[in-house]
């Protein structure tokens, strides 16, 4: 009993939106107003666990079946997430947790744990494009595959790609944006991801359109681009900043300057926070181990110090909404294959890890910005916007 009106206590300063809680037999509301949702806790948590990570403390019960959502999730969690400042985190306690080493051997270790989970596991919900960043509803009626086309059509037009220009992309992915600059520019691309389950994808699609001779794959780190001896008149990296960790913006710009041409045009593509913050505890624990959400000022500030000069940004965060939401309806869709692949904490974890990105980005807790910056100064280029 306790226990219970600790937990009960303890949720009560999440009160700005109404909602219903189910526990031991009783019901306690929470808030003015109806109820938008209810959680349904099948086994109370200790308040020791919420006050040591929040986010743990929830994700795990919901992950083991201990708590349960009456209503969609996504919208409950929409409601919820947007008080995320009211979570607790014990920074001291979590430290290894939270403060990851950001060397090469541990970075290859996490990266590999999120996107070797396997093709076919991200095949069933992301579109045949096998993009996996936020898409560009340029269209109240597109589609998350031609959201997708959209997205790297605009990167493209941003990069002011000529025929016979050399393009690096630092976090390929599985190439499709590579592939179109080849297929519609008649540029030569160069693809970096230290993913094996991509590498090898990404190749595959090369040779299956015929463009070995334009586009070229390496399983490397960002690190050792330098050593690739090549220089680039582009560079572009979408959704990959994330895993470099804050020790290491200064260094990634590094690496990018020295393999870039004079006046070359670099489109950093990243989800972005208002302040610095080490990040969410439960998404490092199970989702994207060492990730860190840089913002937009640190990395315009790390940027002045190579001579990039910013010609534009852009914020996405209501397309990358869209694009969770459109993710998570293909995820749920594909139940019983994914049934057939994971258990059923690993079902229950990705549905939250999905539902609970796009209500942060509703929120604006998190944004995604695409950067759009100059090595150097380039005179060259039109003096308005050209996409």
């Amino acid at each position: 009993m306790i226990v219970e009106h600790g937990l009960i206590s303890f949720l009560q300063k999440f009160d700005e939106q109404p909602f219903l809680v189910k526990l031991g037999g009783k019901e306690y509301k929470i808030g003015e107003g109806e109820p938008t949702f209810t959680v349904k806790f099948n086994k109370s948590i200790p308040v020791s666990d919420l006050l040591t990570s929040t986010s743990i403390a929830l994700g795990e019960a919901y992950m083991n079946g201990d708590l349960e959502i009456e209503g969609d999730l996504y919208e409950a969690l929409d409601h919820f997430l947007g008080q995320m400042g009211k979570f607790s985190t014990d920074q001291k306690a979590l430290k290894k947790l939270i403060f990851t080493s950001s060397g090469k051997k541990n970075q290859e270790k996490e990266v590999r744990s999120h996107y070797d989970i396997g093709n076919d596991f991200y095949k069933l919900w992301l579109d045949e494009t096998m993009s996996y960043s936020c898409g560009y509803f340029a269209h109240e009626d597109d589609t998350l595959y031609q959201a997708q086309v959209n997205k790297v059509d605009y990167i493209l037009k941003k990069l002011y790609l000529k025929e016979g220009m050399s393009l690096l992309d630092i976090g390929c992915g599985w190439g499709f944006l590579l592939i179109e600059a080849a297929k519609k520019y008649k540029v030569h691309g160069t693809g970096i991801t230290l993913s094996e389950e991509q590498y090898k994808e990404c190749q595959n699609r090369i040779k299956a359109e015929g463009l070995e001779d334009y586009v070229d794959v390496e399983l490397m780190d960002y690190r050792d681009l330098p050593k690739l001896g090549k220089q680039f008149d582009r560079v572009v990296s979408v959704g990959m900043v994330e895993h470099v960790g804050r020790d290491n913006y200064d260094l990634f710009l590094k690496c990018a300057d020295q393999v870039m041409k004079k006046g070359g045009l670099f489109l950093l593509h990243f989800i972005s926070a208002l302040k610095e913050h080490p990040g969410d505890a439960w998404i490092k624990k199970y989702i994207f181990p060492g990730g860190t959400v840089p913002s937009l000022r640190e990395m315009v500030n790390a940027m002045a110090e190579h001579d990039f000069h910013t010609m534009d940004i852009e914020n996405l965060r209501l397309h990358y909404n869209r694009t969770l939401r459109c993710w998570r309806k293909n995820y749920l869709e594909h139940l019983d294959e994914v049934k057939k692949m994971f258990d059923e904490k690993f079902i229950r974890m990705w549905d939250l890890y999905l539902a609970a990105c796009a209500a942060t980005f509703h929120n604006g807790i998190i944004d995604i910005h695409q950067i759009l910056m100059t090595k150097g100064i380039n005179n060259d280029l039109p003096m308005v916007r050209w996409y």
